[in-house]
């Protein structure tokens, strides 16, 4: 086939640009996926991703650089390895971020980037199951529902962080998400709608669309910094095919300035050292990586169930499997976290900075480790505005080695200050209110005995994990740090540009899927209207 566009990655942003560029009638277009197609059954289930990530079949299984900032611990970093890409295996949450986020944005010079921006685009993705309303929508291909589940011990987290301040909310995603409430989570009828479910599926078989799973971009190739083939292997053949208007890199923010820094785009000082031609230098690709890291306390409780013991229990399992298939509800519905907050660490800042993910279950590690057998909870926070920043490096030419991910995740004094304040609300909110006195808490974890800021942040980061929320590695500006354009160009090459969560200059406030979905939204309008 002869092609206009060629999609690089069918993540979130790939799928959605598939969806508009094929259904303007007007275009040929090849997408090309490193991973597999989404036909494991664990993807579709939403708890499944205790299944899929850390799961070679679906999951890139990439493992952090050893990080001094957190006693030299590496930590494995989850990334979809199927059409949906992460979206197939993440936790379901919908969140799109602070308005003063995307103002932020345009405050650095980029057009179009503000909150009342990118709202229009937040509600075309949007088939929102409470219905239409002047933040939410109702006919996008993305479907955004209520979760299934809830536990008295979530309700008394919702109860007590009122008491300490924090408001109760049913919507966090009108621009100010300051509140505790539970999350919305992307689900349709109980089953999970992936960015390959919800704007993939409905185009798939369309004749101007040509699908290639199992392709390993090696570079894209270039004539008078023109952006004009694609070179991929399969298997252990490689193939170059040749894009009529623009090439599109949505690879996320480990895969797309990994695959510029193999076509010769980034520090020709690293390339040359590797043996790659330059052929633009943009020294910001791979740096400014921005990532949310999540603190994972754990609270022993007495008087109320959690569901640790019903989990690893037989009987148990058999009874949360039988209400998923009768009723498509309960456990196996459950987003990553239940119940979100977002709070600030001192009151003297104009928005939230934290979040909590508090899920009704506690582990020793996240992924493939029993639950304990007693009653427990994880109330988790997470600095959601980190001045801490890693990179991405190549560590040859050939695209199929794995990059290093180095993340400085607590490198500066701020974020280790609100790390350390962030655990102490948390405290306060389970151990010194009146909701909460009832069920008799006691910290498992980190160990209340602990209360030097330093020696907390220590202690903590024992078990901290990524919330799997890369972006920045491509981002948006004009400076020289930059890698793309407002209109998401490539800085100094014709006919390319980078359209995924790699181009965010600063991560937003919260969980990032719905950001990167809206961006491919804002993306596919530009291509179309270019």
């Amino acid at each position: 086939m002869d092609f206009d566009y060629i999609i690089i990655g069918a993540g979130s942003a790939g799928c959605v640009l598939t969806n508009r560029i094929i259904n303007s009638g007007k275009y040929k277009v090849l997408l090309i996926e490193a991973g597999g197609n989404d036909s494991y059954p664990w993807i579709h289930i939403p708890v499944g991703y205790y299944k899929t990530m850390h799961n070679p079949k679906t999951d890139w299984c990439y493992n952090t650089e050893p990080d001094a900032s957190m006693e030299n611990r590496s930590i494995p970093y989850p990334r979809g390895k199927t059409l949906g890409g992460s979206s197939s295996i993440n936790g379901l949450l919908y969140i799109r971020g602070q308005e003063d986020d995307y103002n932020l944005w345009r405050q650095l010079g980029n057009k179009g980037w503000s909150w009342n921006d990118v709202l229009p685009y937040f509600i075309k993705s949007e088939n929102q199951e409470r219905g239409k309303s002047e933040h939410h929508g109702i006919n996008g291909p993305l479907s955004v529902s209520d979760q299934r589940i809830k536990l008295d011990i979530l309700d008394s987290f919702m109860n007590a962080a009122e008491e300490v301040g924090i408001p109760k909310t049913n919507d966090f995603n009108k621009g100010n998400n300051f509140g505790c409430g539970y999350f919305q989570v992307t689900e349709r009828n109980g089953l999970r709608c992936s960015a390959a479910v919800g704007y993939l599926n409905p185009v798939k078989k369309d004749k101007n669309l040509k699908i290639e799973t199992h392709c390993h971009v090696q570079k894209i190739n270039f004539e008078n910094k023109k952006a004009v083939s694609v070179t991929y292997y399969k298997g252990n053949n490689s193939f170059t095919v040749k894009a009529n208007k623009e090439i599109i890199l949505s690879a996320g923010s480990i895969g797309s300035p990994q695959i510029l820094q193999t076509s010769g785009i980034g520090d020709s000082q690293k390339l040359k050292d590797l043996g790659i031609n330059t052929i633009n230098e943009l020294k910001g690709v791979g740096k400014n990586l921005q990532d949310h890291l999540m603190f994972r306390p754990v609270y022993k409780v007495k008087n109320v169930k959690t569901l640790n013991r019903k989990i690893n229990s037989v009987f148990g399992k058999l009874l949360i499997g039988l209400e998923y298939v009768f009723l498509r509800k309960g456990p196996m519905t459950m987003g990553a976290s239940q119940l979100c907050g977002f709070a600030k660490s001192d009151p003297t800042r104009e928005t939230p900075n934290l979040q909590f993910h508090v899920q009704p279950i506690s582990t020793d590690k996240l992924g493939g480790s029993k639950l304990h057998d007693f009653e427990a909870f994880t109330p988790t926070v997470a600095n959601i505005r980190p001045t801490s920043r890693g990179e991405i490096n190549i560590v040859s030419n050939d695209s199929r080695d794995k990059p290093k991910i180095k993340m400085n995740y607590l490198s500066t004094d701020e974020d280790r200050k609100v790390a350390a304040d962030g655990l102490r609300l948390i405290r306060k909110i389970v151990l010194e209110t009146k909701e909460f006195k009832k069920f008799e808490p006691e910290e498992f974890r980190p160990g209340i005995s602990i209360q030097d800021n330093e020696e907390l942040v220590k202690a903590g980061s024992h078990f901290t994990q990524t919330i799997f929320h890369p972006v920045g590695t491509c981002k948006m500006g004009e400076d020289n740090q930059s890698v793309v354009s407002d209109q998401l160009k490539v800085h100094g090459i014709k006919s390319l540009r980078v359209i995924d969560a790699s181009i965010m200059p600063n991560i937003t406030s919260g969980n990032t899927n719905a950001p990167a979905i809206m961006i491919a939204e804002k993306g596919s309008d530009m291509i179309l209207n270019s």
